[in-house]
């Protein structure tokens, strides 16, 4: 048991040198930014201003829905008492009921 221990510290210590310098290629050496500068150049800052547009457009079309959802459910007898009363006004001027049922079923209606 301790040999195979003994063996893979030997193998890892052996890897370690290739590792650092593979590790060292990819840092900054002086002439080159590390990879993860690039997301704070104009390209960066374009993406990130462009996600908030987004989720800006996002989140302001979800509230229009919701409130023009909320319009529409929010009152439906006011749109039939509305018919009913247009109907009502139409037989009246047609001479169909008189001034009192007029009055009478337009009390009812409101």
């Amino acid at each position: 048991m301790t040999r195979a221990i003994g063996m893979a510290v030997a193998a890892l210590a052996g890897a370690m040198p290739r590792a650092l310098a593979q590790a060292q290629d990819r840092d900054w050496n002086g002439w080159a930014p590390p990879p993860m500068w690039g997301m704070w150049s104009v390209w960066g800052l374009m993406m990130m201003l462009l996600m908030l547009v987004f989720w800006g457009l996002v989140i302001a079309g979800l509230a229009v829905g919701l409130r023009w959802l909320v319009s529409r459910a929010r009152d439906p007898r006011r749109d039939r008492a509305d018919a009913a009363l247009d109907i009502l006004r139409e037989r009246y001027a047609r001479g169909e009921i008189s001034r009192e049922e007029f009055e009478a079923k337009k009390r009812d209606l409101a």
